[in-house]
């Protein structure tokens, strides 16, 4: 979802790259994405293509045309990385000379491709086609034409970008404002290794964390790079709160925390505007660890049409088993760790309606026709009281839950290992393999 803007009376480059991206001087990385050979020379009504960058301090020894093979696997693209910086020279480079390296992607045409096609695919508004045209040289492409696609993420869906960092080649951090949470919650984005040279739309998995200190880092600290890599998939990892419980709490007095809504109806319909990803049943999926293994359960079964797989690692499929002690342990620590003292299902008394909607358990007809992969630990430490209680929970409810999916004719997937508590990175890479297998491929659409 790149960003674009229609010029008004009296605007000029400068001031809308000092408006958009908050450097004056980034003005050439918006001529070059329009193919704009004479900045000073825009008018009322023009169309203009705001894209994303980065920026990148050269090397001793590297080559424009290094980095546009680093990059966009295409030595051809210099060509864009110096107009966007200013260097007429592209050969003479220096170490330590600041780069703007445009946000593009390599798109190998198809036979039957048009440039308003393109444009209505990657832009959204076919009545962008005369960028890519620009840009690129061309009138129309013929099969096989090698084109630069610019794009960039921007706001939308409630969501407003307020701190980002693109510079990673595969993993990718934002930061939003949104009205539903009130802070600013975070999210990784894992690519693919050849996300930006493929022209590939990939399938996605929503991995969510733990509850505590656990956040949109955890799975990058533990590793989700290596587990990840040459896979044809993207990973995206959101912030889900202290305790939030992947869900809309009865109330807060720490201002609105929402997850469910932040999760559903914003995020995900962001990532597929603003990156490669299937839009559709068959190209999601959602997994998690701990709390993260109950919110993936859950949304799985309330947004029945979202997720095509789901996988719960130690995470509780039942809310109500043992006069509901998961309930309980929901309420107690979203009161001290995420609302301030309310509780996300209420207390003393519980909203029933809202955890029977929460319930894994009680909504089994929900789960047909998807994978389900489940993990529980057999041996939790007696000693450490919050691992015996929280993974004995687990086992009994998925314990439950697998003997009502198989009672309904569900198949399904179910590990029980020796250990506790614990996120186990080996079932998680069978659990990979699985979701990969499940989920439409990665291929030109």
């Amino acid at each position: 979802m790149v960003g674009t803007h229609t010029v008004m009376a009296g605007e000029t480059l400068p001031m809308l790259a000092l408006r958009f991206l908050g450097d004056a001087e980034l003005y050439r990385l918006i001529a070059t994405a329009g193919g704009i050979t004479e900045p000073d020379d825009v008018g009322a009504g023009q169309r203009l293509i705001i894209p994303g960058y980065r920026k990148y301090e050269v090397v001793a020894g590297e080559t424009l045309s290094e980095l546009a093979t680093r990059y966009y696997g295409d030595a051809s693209f210099a060509r864009f990385i110096a107009a966007a910086s200013g260097i007429t020279e592209p050969d003479t480079v220096a170490a330590g000379q600041q780069l703007i390296v445009p946000d593009l992607m390599r798109y190998e045409t198809l036979a039957g491709d048009t440039l308003s096609g393109l444009a209505t695919r990657y832009y959204g508004d076919a009545s962008l086609a005369p960028l890519i045209a620009d840009a690129n040289r061309i009138v129309e492409p013929a099969a096989g034409r090698i084109l630069a696609i610019f794009l960039g993420r921007s706001d939308g869906f409630g969501l407003s970008i307020v701190d980002r960092n693109e510079d990673d080649p595969r993993m990718w951090y934002y930061r939003f404002r949104t009205d539903a949470i009130g802070w600013n919650p975070g999210v990784n984005v894992l690519l693919p290794d050849d996300y930006h040279t493929s022209g590939h739309t990939y399938p996605v998995l929503y991995l969510f964390h733990g509850g505590g200190d656990q956040d949109f880092r955890t799975f990058d600290s533990l590793g989700i790079r290596e587990w990840t890599a040459g896979k044809p998939i993207i990973v995206v990892m959101p912030d889900g709160g202290r305790a939030g419980w992947y869900s809309n709490p009865t109330g807060s007095f720490v201002g609105p925390r929402n997850w469910e809504t932040f999760h559903i109806a914003q995020l995900l319909p962001w990532i597929e505007a603003n990156f490669r990803a299937y839009a559709e049943y068959d190209g999601r999926a959602v997994a998690g660890f701990s709390m993260g293994g109950f919110g993936a359960l859950k949304y799985t079964a309330k947004f029945h049409g979202q997720f095509a797989s789901v996988s719960s690692h130690s995470g509780p499929a039942s809310l109500r088993r043992d006069f509901g002690l998961v309930v309980h342990w929901a309420n107690l620590t979203s009161a001290a760790l995420e609302l301030g003292g309310a509780t996300v299902y209420g207390a003393p008394f519980w909203n029933q309606a809202r955890v029977s909607a929460d319930n894994p358990i009680e909504r089994i007809d929900s789960y047909h026709d998807k994978r389900i992969f489940l993990v529980a630990g057999t041996s939790p430490d007696p000693i450490y009281w919050f691992d015996s209680a929280n993974e004995t929970q687990v086992l009994a409810g998925q314990r439950e839950f697998r003997r009502r999916l198989t009672d309904a004719g569900i198949p399904h997937e179910a590990h029980e290992v020796p250990g506790g508590h614990v996120f186990r990175p080996e079932l998680f890479a069978v659990d990979l393999e699985g979701i990969i297998a499940r989920l439409r491929a990665a291929a030109p659409v």
